[in-house]
């Protein structure tokens, strides 16, 4: 082991000794710096993907058909319960499973003023509204109210498509059915460019369910 030691020792001191030296530099000589390596070519710079564009709607968007109206002559309850489940579909923008209850509706025929409280069930989401009904003794006329519509979100992506033309994606904050007050500020969405920026925007939805988009 001693050996060893000795032997490394001995060695580091030649090393040292090797590299000194006492002679001055010739005269005019100068010591040549190492170049740096370089490459044969341009150093590459970074680039921003283009996106494809998705293809901006060319028509309106469909009115759902609404199917299961009852017959002109059927009671008044019967009539005025479709017509509010029709009106909550299309502007829904898509026809599905709607149910509308009102407590008391069935009274509406008696001749009188009647305002009622109704749920609007659509695709599984619930909103309320207010019904006032006016009944005569051969006619009736009846309005329904509410602050909130539901909306599925295709109807929603479509609008924005089309106020954002030439987007390549668009993602709003909603599930594929949503409820909201059109009172509201609306539902948000991001529209990522064919530059791959992405710019927000805002679809606003009227009461009888027409999407108003803007730049947020």
């Amino acid at each position: 082991m001693t050996k060893w030691t000795v032997m490394g020792a001995a060695a580091a001191s030649l090393l040292l000794f090797a590299g000194c030296s006492d002679e001055p530099p010739e005269a005019g000589s100068t010591p040549t710096p190492s170049a740096p390596a370089t490459t044969g070519g341009p150093l590459p710079t970074a680039s921003t993907p283009t996106l494809t564009p998705l293809p901006t709607p060319s028509k309106p968007w469909p009115t759902p058909t609404v199917t299961g109206a009852p017959d002109s002559d059927a009671p008044l309850a019967q009539r005025i319960r479709f017509a509010i489940s029709e009106r909550a579909q299309i502007a829904a923008g898509k026809a599905a499973t709607t149910k509308v209850t009102c407590p008391g509706i069935d009274d509406a025929e008696k001749p009188g003023t009647h305002n009622l409280t109704c749920t609007v069930t659509y695709a599984g989401k619930s909103y309320s509204g207010t019904l006032t009904i006016e009944a005569k003794q051969y006619s009736a006329t009846y309005k329904f109210t509410s602050e909130s519509v539901a909306i599925v979100k295709a109807k929603v992506v479509d609008a924005v498509l089309r106020a954002a033309a030439g987007a390549a994606n668009v993602t709003c904050t909603m599930d594929d059915v949503t409820v909201v007050k059109h009172t509201s500020e609306g539902i948000a969405c991001d529209v990522t460019t064919v530059g791959n920026a992405v710019e927000p925007y805002r679809a606003r939805i009227s009461g009888n369910g027409q999407v108003l988009v803007a730049k947020a």
